[in-house]
């Protein structure tokens, strides 16, 4: 019969003196940096989430999105307006697919937001298209 080695774990690591537990401690400035955050992303980004998510608010950030791919709008990280036309058609096709898989089950407000957005995507889409053909 084999004798078991047994072993000790020592905690090296280094505290500053009069510190809080390191949890409470590693809490504390998440919670700090957090409450930053959400500060300087309400200022710097006018058009943060919304503090409900609907289907709407969903409809609205995916034509957004769209629009920010057709160069209508800067992009909310570079602030730079910048085309591209696949993830713009990516994005549009996406929309046309929720319309066609929610028929029937929207409120009429949710049809007509859907095609008012597909419509203004689509024209905006053909006359970017036509520019770079």
């Amino acid at each position: 019969m084999e004798e078991e080695e047994s072993f000790t774990v020592k905690d090296k690591r280094r505290f500053k003196e009069g510190a809080e537990e390191p949890q409470k401690e590693a809490k504390s400035k998440e919670e700090k940096t957090d409450a930053k955050h959400q500060e300087r992303s309400h200022a710097e980004y006018p058009h943060a989430l919304p503090a409900e998510i609907n289907f709407a608010s969903f409809i609205f950030s995916l034509g957004r999105s769209a629009f920010i791919h057709l160069g209508e709008e800067p992009d909310p990280v570079t602030e730079e307006k910048m085309v591209s036309l696949p993830l713009a058609k990516e994005t549009i096709d996406i929309i046309s697919l929720l319309e066609e898989k929610t028929r029937g089950n929207l409120t009429q407000d949710e049809e007509q937001l859907i095609k008012n957005i597909l419509y203004a995507l689509r024209m905006r889409y053909v006359e970017m298209a036509s520019k770079k053909s």
